[in-house]
């Protein structure tokens, strides 16, 4: 009798556990989905993921030199105009510059200025009363030799006398000759190759100060284009690097319509005809579909990078893009938002296997 106790105590065990399992095991009873995926409109379609942009694609800023922001002037979903202020950078040492550049420029106009303004009419009296002067003393000095040339007895004169008198008239002659000379080169104004020279360095201390605002003005970015802030990561006091950033220090997007660009898998990619309609699905409510336009079809394919997250996914394939446009210009789509796009092609699906069979018949 003992010998089955322990095997009954087993069966007994074994039943109770089966039993209890059935009684209150999880009864899992399928589940319908928030709304019922979207389906292709037409027999002859081609599936795709499409990313919103706007139609200016998205446009991501930076700035031309690295340095501390000092202003931000718009946030995210503000309009600006092209040309409008959207942040800039600490510009005090240039700031210090930009005043040496004035100061020189004004130097150097005003070194040009008092050659071209040459002669002063002040200057000119004083000149004319110097070569007065000079021929009252050649004058002078001619009487004298002429006194002392005159004298008929030449012992009642020494020869050193008349040499001397002689001597001081040639002076006073080479005088009056330099007095002459100086009011004829004051009246003649600045001389042409100075006139020229001092053009120059103007033109010199106005490329420098130029220079300095140029860079000035490159502190401060601005919209290149009429666009929406769509994102902006710029924060007052943070050190804004330049080049190409990860992460853009802004992101805007311009245009009046809303453009869907679509990744086409490669394998479907050649059943894809240019200027063929298509229709957008928005994710989570398939009764928000849109009619799209054909703007055009990049001839390039690229890596695929958005992605489903399902785990049978390829993600070494490449995809085509083709970009659509929005009919309805106030259609509630954000930039960034995932569509179910669907394009309609005349190449039925099945033409890839009898493709792909003669391709292999023509290999054997």
């Amino acid at each position: 009798m003992k010998r089955f106790a322990i095997p009954f105590v087993a069966a007994v065990s074994l039943t109770f556990a089966v039993a209890w399992t059935m009684a209150f095991r999880q009864v899992r009873r399928p589940t319908l989905p928030p709304s019922p995926p979207p389906s292709a409109v037409a027999p002859q379609t081609v599936a795709g993921i499409g990313l919103v942009e706007p139609e200016s694609e998205n446009i991501a800023l930076s700035c031309s030199v690295s340095g501390m922001v000092t202003g931000v002037y718009v946030k995210a979903g503000d309009r600006v105009q092209a040309g409008q202020k959207l942040f800039s950078l600490d510009d005090r040492d240039l700031q210090a510059d930009l005043r040496v550049k004035r100061a020189a420029l004004e130097a150097a106009r005003a070194r040009l200025a008092k050659l071209e303004e040459q002669p002063r009419a002040e200057d000119i009296p004083p000149a004319e009363a110097r070569v007065r002067e000079a021929q009252a003393n050649l004058a002078d000095a001619e009487v004298q030799m002429r006194l002392i040339e005159s004298v008929k007895d030449r012992r009642a004169v020494r020869e050193e006398d008349v040499q001397r008198r002689r001597l001081a008239y040639q002076a006073s002659q080479a005088r009056l000759a330099e007095t002459e000379a100086q009011l004829a080169l004051l009246k003649a104004g600045a001389w042409a190759p100075d006139i020229a020279a001092a053009k120059s360095e103007v033109a010199r201390a106005e490329a420098e100060l130029k220079l300095v605002e140029t860079n000035i003005d490159r502190l401060t970015t601005r919209a290149p284009i009429d666009a929406v802030i769509l994102q902006n990561r710029v924060r007052l006091g943070q050190y804004a690097q330049c080049g190409p950033l990860s992460e853009p220090l802004m992101i805007l997007g311009g245009g009046k319509h809303i453009h869907i660009r679509a990744d086409v898998d490669e394998n479907e990619a050649w059943r894809v005809r240019p200027k063929t309609p298509a229709v957008a699905y928005v994710r989570g409510d398939a009764a928000q579909k849109y009619p799209l336009e054909f703007v055009r079809c990049e001839p390039y394919g690229i890596p695929k990078k958005s992605l489903t997250g399902d785990t049978t996914e390829r993600v070494d394939t490449r995809v085509l893009q083709v970009v659509y446009r929005v009919k309805d210009p106030n259609a509630p789509l954000y930039v960034g938002q995932q569509m179910d796009v669907y394009i309609e092609t005349p190449v039925p699906s099945t033409a890839f296997r009898r493709h792909s069979g003669s391709a292999a018949g023509g290999a054997q």
